[in-house]
């Protein structure tokens, strides 16, 4: 290959990498579960980014709550639901050992476990299923609007998916790491190592 022709495709290949980065940063970073075709978050760190915002939600013990009950302490947001197969009991797992290697530090710290399908996620099954994880995790639901608005609120995916007798949720299955003011700091990739993930914790417990 020409000089001239080799540096013009790799002028071309770097550009396209920047616009697909940049794609990913506005359109994707979920990675879903179910039968949707599986992306991967993009994690930013340090500067502010327009992701969370105001909720109305009910929680697993039936009370209402809103995004300003939470304020004081760092969050920890996931989104998913209660017959996931994989992803949402795995993240869950993940998240109750977290907060074990915290310490007493864990109880800076705040868990929301934020259902996407709130048709079958009352607060009463959000509680049976909270039991088998740590119990300083606070599960959330509410009505269909009330949901969809938080899931757009922290730029989150969900989407239905029939199947031959029901139907499954595809979601965002990144961790949010949100700062006591409510500020979005970063991500936790699904499956991220455990040390990663707890760097990213610490980095709004400081």
């Amino acid at each position: 290959m020409p000089i001239l022709r080799w540096i013009r495709y790799t002028a071309w290949t770097a550009l396209a990498v920047v616009v697909f980065v940049a794609a990913a940063i506005l359109l994707g970073w979920w990675r879903v579960d179910g039968p949707g075709a599986p992306g991967r978050p993009v994690q930013t760190a340090g500067a502010p980014i327009d992701v969370g915002g105001p909720f109305s939600l009910v929680d697993h013990t039936g009370r209402r709550v809103t995004d300003a009950d939470f304020r004081g302490k760092p969050m920890l947001v996931f989104f998913g639901f209660t017959h996931c197969p994989e992803v949402c009991p795995t993240t869950l797992l993940d998240l109750t050992n977290q907060l074990k290697a915290l310490g007493p530090e864990a109880e800076r710290l705040q868990v929301l476990f934020i259902t996407v399908d709130p048709e079958r996620d009352t607060p009463a099954q959000l509680a049976l299923y909270l039991q088998s994880f740590d119990p300083r995790i606070v599960g959330l639901s509410g009505t269909v609007e009330e949901v969809e608005a938080a899931v757009k609120a922290y730029k989150a995916y969900a989407r239905k998916i029939p199947t031959e007798d029901s139907y499954t949720m595809d979601h965002t299955a990144s961790v949010y790491v949100m700062d006591a003011a409510g500020r979005f700091r970063t991500l936790i990739d699904y499956h991220e190592e455990a040390q990663a993930a707890q760097a990213k914790i610490r980095l709004v417990l400081k």
